[in-house]
């Protein structure tokens, strides 16, 4: 049995069901729904075999050769489904919800599977999901200079329940020119909107949610500009932590790091912080006086912060009852 389904109820029996994605491996490491698993209907090579002959040959010919390439692998794909969906009930989808994923899902409803198959397929997923992204709402920003344990302060405040978003947990970046130390590659930039719709998506949108002060840019992923016009909108707490205590914060965090990767992070920085500075600090680093390199490099980011919020919204909020409040909170330590 196939049935066809939107965006919306494909996303609520995924919480249930095994997500199929038949698409090619290139087109599932690009982006994927979190969770899904792929079974490709072409590799990469074969995918672009038959585009091309579809491009200059036709239709008809890209079917037959389409054919030939998956005739011998049926009998593996019902044994491959198996595994995935043991209780023969699962999800598809491909690009467009087109030729691949309707003819995976005769194949696997010929075997005795009931597949869901998703209506516009995953072109349909990313448009929906970027509109929810757009119309998220509801923020908090926890809005603090460099070293002030703002992710540890947020990651606590999750454990107690609170709801909260750590989009550099997402983006496996910490967001400055040092964010890469420690943390696996990113995801592309297609995938990191996946995976943020994926935890908005487990949130109560009526209640508040707590995220960091971000730049739109974290590392080499980009927020989506109506999310991040959303987080520039809304109320801030800022954290005020003095320097010193700031600064031995990070040497622990980042001292730990080989002295190569330190001084490869400044010079991502030197044309902005100058090339006299950003020697002192590579020899500070060399030097292993730590305490000098960090405290010179947060020179910069103190700017860079200082700047920021010069360009935040500093009217007062109404709330029913005539209470009323400035969008800066401030905790200080």
């Amino acid at each position: 049995m196939v049935e066809k389904i939107d965006v919306e109820n494909f996303l609520k029996l995924a919480d249930e069901l095994p997500v199929v994605d038949v698409r090619s491996p290139a087109e599932f490491a690009q982006g994927h729904i979190p969770k899904a698993i792929n079974l490709p209907l072409f590799n990469n090579e074969e995918r672009a075999v038959v585009g091309k002959l579809y491009k200059n040959s036709g239709r008809e010919t890209s079917v037959l050769k389409g054919l030939d390439i998956v005739g011998p692998k049926m009998s593996g794909f019902v044994k491959q489904a198996n595994k995935i969906a043991p209780g023969r009930k699962l999800l598809m989808h491909c690009w467009r919800g087109g030729m691949r994923s309707e003819s995976m899902a005769w194949l696997l409803s010929t075997a005795g599977f009931q597949v869901h198959l998703l209506t516009d397929g995953y072109k349909a997923y990313r448009k929906f999901i970027r509109e929810k992204l757009e119309a998220a709402s509801n923020f908090i920003i926890l809005s603090g200079k460099t070293g002030s344990g703002k992710t540890d302060i947020l990651l606590q405040m999750k454990t107690m329940g609170v709801q909260v978003i750590d989009l550099e947990g997402l983006a496996n970046h910490k967001g400055s020119a040092f964010g890469a130390l420690g943390e696996d590659p990113q995801p592309t930039n297609e995938q990191f909107e996946n995976n943020l719709y994926r935890v908005c998506s487990g949130l109560d949108p009526e209640k508040t949610i707590f995220l960091e002060d971000e730049s739109r840019s974290i590392g080499k992923v980009v927020l989506p500009e109506g999310f991040f016009q959303k987080m520039r909108d809304c109320p801030v707490i800022r954290l005020e932590m003095g320097e010193k205590l700031r600064v031995e914060r990070l040497v622990v965090d980042y001292a730990k790091y080989p002295k190569k990767q330190l001084i490869e992070s400044v010079n991502k920085i030197e044309k902005r912080i100058g090339g006299q500075h950003a020697k002192k600090i590579t020899a500070a680093i060399e030097a292993e006086d730590f305490y000098t390199a960090i405290q010179m490099v947060l020179g910069y980011y103190d700017k860079t912060y200082n700047y920021g919020l010069t360009k935040r919204c500093v009217s007062f909020f109404k709330f029913p009852g005539g209470l009323s409040f400035s969008p800066f909170w401030i905790l200080r330590f």
